[in-house]
């Protein structure tokens, strides 16, 4: 589950998405102040208008997914007449400082390395496209249900047929002031705490 809020760029509508579908093949259904999006008959997500009367929103594009959110979410839908129970969702934080344990060379493409990268309390295999990524490092990691700056959802995947679970970061793909152009996920200082949020301007 994701949640965004843009004011100026789309209007007062919170977006609520539950998964990814292509664009050409949404529906919309609006009873009140909420359309409900559809792929096929499979709902999607949820568009609430004249968010700003219901929710307090001071976010421009990602919003941080609280319990109390979630739970206003579900209030504000069952008002309109829409029931939605969401069970399991994953509070933690999505930008996170990873330690690359191992890197190897993908077997069938010569500029992506296969990372064994340890978080918090876990490992997550990552297909990293960087020149510069190489074991012993302290990285930033976007784990599943991350949201760029860029507006990009980070999803499980699969690249050249090895499976990847999150994604090594750059500066620039963090939208870091200063930002090097040049290609390199952003290496951290050692001292950096594995598993520990890592706060990102957006």
């Amino acid at each position: 589950m994701n949640v965004f809020y843009n004011k100026e760029g789309v209007g007062d509508v919170l977006m609520v998405i539950l998964s990814d579908a292509p664009r050409a093949e949404v529906t919309a259904e609006r009873a009140g102040a909420v359309a409900t999006i559809f792929h096929h008959e499979r709902v999607i997500g949820y568009n609430i208008f004249e968010a700003s009367q219901q929710f307090e929103l001071n976010a421009v594009g990602p919003v941080e997914l609280t319990p109390e959110l979630v739970k206003k979410i579900q209030s504000v839908l069952a008002d309109n007449g829409v029931a939605l129970v969401i069970d399991g969702i994953d509070y933690s934080p999505k930008f996170v400082v990873g330690y690359v344990s191992s890197c190897e060379k993908h077997p069938d493409a010569d500029k992506l390395s296969i990372c064994q990268v340890e978080v918090d309390g876990d490992t997550l295999q990552i297909v990293c496209g960087a020149p510069n990524v190489a074991e012993g490092q302290k990285v930033v990691v976007a784990k599943p249900g991350a949201v760029m700056p860029s507006g990009l959802i980070i999803r499980p995947s699969a690249l050249r047929g090895i499976p990847s679970s999150g994604m090594l970061c750059s500066a620039r793909e963090l939208a870091l002031p200063d930002a090097p152009q040049e290609k390199g996920i952003l290496v951290l200082e050692d001292s950096a705490h594995t598993g520990e949020a890592f706060l990102i301007g957006r």
